[in-house]
C-alpha cells in the first residue's frame, strides 16, 4: 500500500513504523539501508521513550527517510527494565553514534558494539539517567536545604 500524498506540498502523510524485536534491529536496519525497494539512506533522528511504570519500559525509535523514494519509516524496539540493551545501528548508519551516545546518557540504554559509548551530555561520574521518569527531581545528590544554609553559621 503506498502512502497518501499531500496534494500540495508533495509530502507523505502517513508515517509507518514497525515494531522490531531487539535481537533482529541490526540485521531489519541493513535490510532497511541496502534493499533497492526500500533506500532508507538517512537517520534523520534516533529518541527513546521511557513508559514507567509500563512493561516493556522503554522504546527505542529510530526515524529514517529514504531521499531518492521520498519516503519516512521509523524502527521502534521496545526493552525491558530488566535488560536495556540493544544493538548499535552506527555500523548501518554513522550519524547514529552522538544520538545512541545521548540516549545511553540521558536514559540509560545499553548499546552493544557501540564504538564510543560513553557519557556526551552528563559529567563521567552523575549517578542516573536524568531522562527516565523514577529518576528523582532533585537527583541523587545530597543537596542542603535552605534553612540549613541560612541558620548553620548563627548563634
Amino acid at each position: 500500500m503506498e502512502p497518501q500524498r499531500n496534494q500540495r506540498s508533495n509530502r507523505i502523510s502517513r508515517r509507518d513504523h514497525i515494531v522490531v524485536p531487539r535481537k533482529v534491529l541490526r540485521e531489519v536496519a541493513e535490510r532497511c539501508r541496502a534493499d533497492k525497494d526500500l533506500q532508507f539512506n538517512l537517520l534523520s533522528d534516533a529518541t527513546c521513550v521511557d513508559r514507567y511504570p509500563l512493561e516493556p519500559r522503554f522504546e527505542v525509535n529510530y526515524h529514517l527517510v529514504s531521499i531518492p523514494r521520498r519516503n519516512r519509516l521509523r524502527l521502534q524496539v521496545r526493552l525491558s527494565s530488566d535488560d536495556p540493551t540493544v544493538d548499535s545501528v552506527v555500523t548501518v548508519w554513522p550519524g547514529a553514534n552522538w544520538q545512541e551516545r545521548e540516549i545511553f546518557d540521558l536514559m540509560g540504554i545499553r548499546f552493544n558494539g557501540h564504538p564510543d559509548l560513553r557519557r556526551i551530555l552528563m559529567p563521567e561520574d552523575w549517578e542516573g539517567y536524568p531522562l527516565r521518569k523514577d529518576y528523582p527531581v532533585e537527583g541523587y545528590r545530597d543537596i542542603p536545604s535552605i534553612a540549613t544554609r541560612y541558620t548553620r553559621n548563627r548563634p
